[in-house]
């Protein structure tokens, strides 16, 4: 069974876990009625994508 030599300290440990973290998504206007979306999809409150009315209302 392997024992490691010695303890890992509290700074290695927290300088490993520095890349745990969370990602803002990306949003952007709507340009029909200028709502924050996320991009490349349809917008949830008009249903316009790329300036088209895709899901009707």
């Amino acid at each position: 069974m392997a024992v490691r030599k010695r303890k890992t300290s509290k700074s290695r440990k927290l300088k490993r876990r520095t890349h745990w973290k969370l990602n803002t998504p990306n949003l952007i206007e709507c340009p029909q009625c200028h709502e924050l979306i996320l991009p490349h999809r349809v917008c949830p409150s008009c249903g316009h994508y790329k300036g088209k009315e895709v899901v009707g209302e």
